[in-house]
């Protein structure tokens, strides 16, 4: 890479590029539910041999990608709460609480009892840890869960709508297709 090119990265990529060790606030992000889908295509590779390769490195690639601006937004979003170290445990039992409940979530008020915050703190340090609102989180998994199940074509697209906490159907074409644009019968099929 030229010096030229090197200095437009952004700032992590750039110092990885330039072999220099990144700060630890960059180190120990926190997956999104993207980055969770591909971890799991990286683990769940169906490819062999050099396509095999070209898919990993591609996944490997989109991971950097989304960790990059990941940081570039956390570095932007102003630091609204100061957040201890429970704080920010209590948040991310906050965040298995909603993806272990997707069928039906607890309300706001009723999360932020369960991991022992105020619902303005939990509503701030998940914006300032996840980079979105605890609801906006919700839906994302969801719909990443939902694009899964229809991949590996372990649910139809009704089941998969139950499973993911829609009880009706017509609502969760128009999440998915918002989300993907692609109905997820179109998902189903390509499988």
């Amino acid at each position: 890479m030229s010096g030229g090119s090197v200095s437009a990265l952004p700032k992590e990529l750039k110092l990885l590029v330039e072999g220099q060790e990144l700060p630890p606030s960059y180190r120990l992000e926190t997956t999104t539910p993207e980055m969770q889908v591909i971890l799991q295509q990286i683990l769940n590779c169906p490819y062999q041999d050099w396509t095999r390769q070209f898919y990993l490195e591609s996944k490997a690639l989109e991971l950097l990608i989304l960790w990059l601006a990941q940081t570039a937004e956390r570095d932007k979003v102003p630091e609204l709460c100061k957040l201890s170290f429970s704080d920010i445990d209590c948040i991310h039992q906050a965040r298995d609480i909603l993806t272990h409940r997707l069928k039906q979530p607890p309300s706001l008020l009723e999360l932020a009892r369960q991991v022992g915050l105020n619902d303005r703190k939990l509503k701030q340090g998940f914006r300032q840890v996840f980079g979105t609102t605890v609801f906006g989180y919700l839906h994302d998994y969801r719909m990443q869960q939902a694009q899964q199940l229809l991949i590996a074509g372990q649910a139809n697209v009704k089941e998969t709508a139950q499973l993911v906490g829609y009880a009706s159907q017509s609502v969760f074409n128009a999440a998915f297709k918002k989300k993907f644009g692609v109905n997820p019968k179109t998902i189903q099929r390509g499988k």
